[in-house]
């Protein structure tokens, strides 16, 4: 729901603050001071469309910001949008204090708000919304149409994976079988023989270098005064000694392993040939590796799962005949099922279509359009398989006129009372629903009917209206009076939720233009006892202008 909505030099208005409480609320006021620039307000933080005449004049850019609250599963959760229009340039928006699109704010404020009137954001219109109305509306069980239509979508891709014609199979066959023995030809040991081939490459590029330091090496442990003599010494000084044995042992230790050391030294050293063969029969090798490489991946271990990959490929398209017969089985199965879901599922559409219009007609003859004719049609798919997907809802709100889809009925006044008549059958999100000029031309016992059609609506939604009428303004649960006033040569608009007193006045006001104040007031303390329902919001703070 909707709890603030603050706003800076939007048409009339200089600076204003309103806040909201749950049911239903009603805009009233003067004509021309401001009412449906509330409206327009809520329609920008939703992505509504903007215009630099919007702007108050004198100022470079208008400003509008709400804050709404809603139910998730961890919580209430706290969402702020805001919309800046500027005299020059494009709109910004923002939510939650961070830069967005427009689009994201579109996104964002379709779950929060749906707005009916002349300027309308109308979620109800869109034929999605429309189709999905329909199917909560007679509690239709979409389950089994979505897996078998999910189920035949998986297939044609599989079917789609194994290529296109069959030159084209014979194309990547072809492909295929020649990088596959390429890979496998190449006999690679694992993913880092490359590495030790250079390893070994660069020990035999300079065997005479290494030859030389492991004779030296050698030399400096085995010859007179060299490591083993000098050790040596260090054991006879000790191992006299009997309290230095464990000494002397530690000594002994080390000379066994250097013995060992100079042992490797001198085979490696007599060892250190020249083999020029197998000098190139490596780099030959290596250039082998480094193609297979350049040509599958970035190292080894990357170009022996390419091979894999390949040959599986390659294993499925030479079994193309039986893998094809053998999804095509399936696909016919899985269009049987499609087909008798789709049946099922358009049965029931076509079965709760002409009820959900004549309940929605049933409203809409107490909403002061009692020749008002409603069709929800649904049209056959051009499909193979027509599950009646394309829902659409018609109106002809007056005799003699045609049957038009919602998006194109003209007047206002007529699609808002229209989409009230379908929010009190349907009841779906979201929560705040905003309508203006529902009460459009109408009065007496329609006007009645409207007002508590727009209190039932309370007790599910919030509900923001903008009305002329006395009596809807005394169903509501809160009352916000839109004033302006002109100093100084500038006008001024203004916005104040009022006491149960102040609404006494409101709406004689509204009733008697001022005129017969004191029986104006008697029938508005009437009507507010006879159409009101205080209780059933909560205590609503005062508005700051």
């Amino acid at each position: 729901m909707l709890t603030e909505l603050q706003i800076e030099n939007l048409g009339v208005i200089e600076s204003l603050q309103v806040s909201f409480g749950t049911g239903f609320s009603v805009f009233t006021g003067e004509t021309g001071a401001g009412k449906t620039m509330l409206v327009e307000a809520i329609s920008l933080l939703v992505g509504g469309r903007t215009d630099p005449s919007v702007v108050r004049a004198g100022a470079t850019e208008a400003r509008v910001e709400g804050r709404f609250v809603r139910t998730t599963q961890s919580g209430e959760e706290e969402v702020v949008l805001s919309r800046v229009i500027p005299v020059e340039g494009r709109s910004r928006a923002y939510i939650n204090g961070r830069m967005a699109t427009v689009a994201s704010l579109a996104e964002a404020g379709i779950d929060l708000v749906d707005i009916h009137g002349q300027h309308s954001h109308q979620r109800l219109l869109g034929a999605a919304t429309q189709r999905a109305a329909l199917d909560r509306f007679a509690n239709i069980d979409l389950t089994g149409l979505r897996e078998a239509r999910s189920r035949v979508t998986e297939i044609d891709a599989a079917l789609a994976a194994f290529g296109g014609d069959e030159r084209s199979r014979a194309r990547e066959i072809d492909l295929l079988r020649f990088q596959s023995q390429e890979i496998l030809g190449a006999l690679i040991l694992g993913p880092n023989e490359e590495s030790d081939l250079l390893e070994e490459e660069t020990i035999l590029a300079d065997a005479n270098s290494h030859r030389e330091a492991l004779w030296m090496a050698y030399s400096e442990v085995t010859q007179d005064s060299g490591v083993l003599d000098l050790l040596g010494k260090a054991r006879s000084a000790v191992q006299s000694k009997a309290s230095l044995q464990s000494l002397a042992e530690r000594v002994s230790a080390i000379i066994v392993e250097t013995e060992e050391l100079a042992s490797d030294l001198r085979t490696q050293a007599e060892n250190a040939e020249e083999n020029p063969e197998r000098l190139a029969e490596i780099g030959a090798r290596r250039h082998l590796l480094r193609d297979i490489m350049r040509k599958y991946g970035a190292n080894l271990e990357d170009a022996i799962a390419y091979g894999l990959e390949s040959s599986n490929r390659l294993a499925e398209l030479e079994g193309y005949e039986e893998n094809v017969r053998r999804l095509l089985e399936q696909r016919e199965e899985a269009l049987k099922k499609l087909a008798a879901s789709a049946r099922a599922v358009a049965k029931a559409r076509r079965t709760a279509a002409p009820l959900l219009a004549a309940e929605v007609e049933s409203r809409l003859q107490t909403l002061a359009l009692p020749h008002a004719s409603i069709v929800v049609e649904i049209e056959a798919s051009k499909e193979d398989i027509d599950a009646g997907d394309a829902v659409v809802f018609l109106l002809s709100a007056n005799p003699g006129s045609p049957l038009l889809p919602l998006t194109k009925v003209a007047s206002g006044g007529e699609l808002a009372r229209t989409m009230l008549a379908l929010r009190l059958v349907l009841s779906e999100e979201p929560g705040t629903l905003v309508f203006d000029e529902v009460d459009a031309g109408i009065g007496g016992a329609a006007a009645v009917a409207v007002a508590t059609a727009l209190s039932d609506l309370g007790r599910l939604h919030q509900v923001l209206a903008v009305t002329h009428l006395p009596q809807v303004a005394a169903a509501a649960h809160h009352q916000i009076a839109v004033t302006k006033e002109v100093r100084k040569g500038l006008t001024f608009g203004a916005a104040t939720t009022l006491s149960a007193e102040e609404r006494i006045q409101e709406i004689a006001r509204m009733l008697s233009g001022g005129v017969a104040d004191q029986s104006a007031r008697q029938h508005a303390s009437d009507l507010i006892e006879q159409l009101g329902a205080p209780k059933a919001a909560r205590k609503q703070p005062r508005s700051k202008t």
